[in-house]
């Protein structure tokens, strides 16, 4: 028994500085090359849609460590098993190596951002764990034994730690080039909240809801980023960030939401968004009047299509570079992300944003388009009770009952709040800058003893009331009445 665990630790241990080198490697080169972050974006892409919306809806933002960490784990067990086997017959630590690399490189060369330098990393990281296992399994060997493993083993491990150090002070060192962005002052500033706003409005930077495909952020030098606009335009325009700040900016209020929130869901937030409106750079590269979609294309590979309507028919669609007074931070996009009110974040705003390439519909599908999503993604009109909290205990008498509802683009007009299914009370509604914002309202209820449910509706700017069936987020947004339970004492 501790021949056989000696020998799997020895797998592990090989395997562990294998892709730590690995990842230093990458971070150094080309970060979403590193074996880990491939193998977890190619599960990522051949993941059903219901499993995808389980994984947001239970983890929340655990989802990609939870994967990642559950890559790791089979990587572990498969190579404890190649120490294993291999110490009777080493052409198993060959054949297991072999399809370690093979496995990382094939699933490098499936990202859309690929090339032929995509597998180096894997093929890297085989190539060391297979060389160390013969070697760790050597030094178990009489008459060297037992000590001369026990110092192989402690110096590849020393070694694993070493290298993965250093990949994280890489990775580290890259982002910190975002606390010396200047931002220039916004050529049309936003308003100022009107007086009644209450606390809570706009969400910070540090709590606002983060979905997307990337298993890491993303680190990008503001220094060499670009961007691309091409294909169905006159002229092809190349920006980098300086003279992307050099235009006029707007600054505006703005609410972004995800079409995977389910009903009274989290995945919402409001901020003062800083940008570059996207309507002037597509009039100067001569957008050809049959493109009626923009795709936009992240630093790794992420495809969002946006109708090109929505740039051009007076809303606030902009390239945003800040958020909140501050650079974009890096979950959420820095240096630039792409900001299109009144669609949900999968129909138009893609973060890291490098590349606008104008088509048409009928020409490409976008990522999450491909996966059966809706193209148009218009936000949903929806609210939400905030307060009280589900399963909350009230005292008797009066009770606020307050939340939130939205309709970017037709605005909220109404709110009701009912009572055990009873007749619809309207509640106040809190000024907003814009109908592009949520809306925040309140309503006090007299509450009586025993248990309650309290249900919420909107209706928008056109007179449409928030329907009451229920549907999930996929295709399109999910629908229905948020309700809640609470017991008054």
């Amino acid at each position: 028994m501790r021949t056989l665990l000696r020998d799997a630790a020895a797998g592990v241990i090989a395997a562990g500085l294998g892709i730590a080198v690995a990842e230093l490697f990458a971070a150094a080169t080309r970060p979403d090359a590193a074996p880990l972050i491939a193998v977890g974006g190619a599960i990522i892409d051949a993941t059903p849609t219901a499993v995808k919306e389980f994984a947001v809806r239970e983890l929340g933002t655990h989802d990609k460590p939870v994967l990642l960490a559950s890559i790791g784990l089979v990587l572990a067990l498969f190579a404890a098993a190649i120490g294993v086997l291999g110490r009777r017959r080493r052409v198993l630590v060959v054949a297991g190596t072999v399809v370690l690399g093979a496995a990382g490189a094939t699933a490098a060369l499936s990202r859309p951002t690929a090339s032929a330098f995509s597998p180096v990393p894997s093929l890297l990281a085989a190539a060391i764990a297979g060389s160390v296992l013969w070697w760790l399994l050597r030094t178990a060997e009489p008459p060297r034994h037992r000590r001369a493993f026990l110092r192989g083993a402690l110096l590849v491990a020393g070694a694993a730690v070493l290298a993965e150090a250093g990949a994280q002070l890489v990775t580290r060192t890259t982002g910190r080039v975002r606390t010396d962005l200047a931002l220039p002052a916004p050529a049309s500033p936003a308003k100022a909240l009107p007086a009644g706003t209450a606390p809570g409005f706009t969400t910070a930077s540090a709590d606002f809801y983060r979905v997307d495909t990337a298993l890491t952020v993303p680190r990008i030098d503001p220094d060499t980023w670009t961007l691309r606009i091409h294909g169905m335009v006159g002229t092809e325009l190349e920006l980098s960030l300086e003279e992307l700040l050099r235009r006029p900016l707007i600054e505006r209020d703005i609410t972004l939401n995800c079409v995977s929130n389910e009903v009274g869901g989290p995945y919402i937030g409001t901020a003062r968004w800083l940008g570059v409106p996207l309507a002037p750079l597509l009039t100067e590269a001569g957008l050809r009047p049959e493109a009626d979609q923009i795709v936009a294309r992240s630093v790794e590979g992420m495809t969002i299509g946006t109708p090109v309507a929505t740039a051009l028919d007076g809303r606030d669609t902009m390239l945003a570079v800040a958020m909140n007074g501050e650079p974009l931070r890096p979950e959420h996009g820095f240096p630039v992300r792409m900001l299109t009110p009144g669609l949900y974040g999968y129909a138009g705003a893609c973060k890291w944003v490098t590349e606008l390439e104008l088509t048409t519909f009928a020409a490409f599908d976008a990522y999450w388009v491909k996966r059966g999503w809706a193209r148009t993604g218009m936000v949903r009109t929806a609210s939400r009770i905030d307060q009280p909290r589900p399963f909350a205990r009230p005292a008797a008498g009066p009770v606020t009952v307050a939340g939130v509802a939205w309709a970017q683009r037709r605005g909220i007009t109404k709110v009701e709040v009912s009572v055990d299914g009873g007749a619809w009370k309207p509640a106040e509604l809190r000024p907003v800058p814009s109908i592009d914002t949520w809306v925040q309202w309140r309503w006090t209820w007299n509450a009586t003893a025993g248990p309650h449910s309290l249900s919420v509706r909107a209706t928008d700017g056109t007179g449409q009331a928030q329907t009451e069936a229920r549907a999930t987020p996929f295709p399109s947004g999910a629908t229905g009445r948020h309700t809640i339970t609470v017991t008054v004492g």
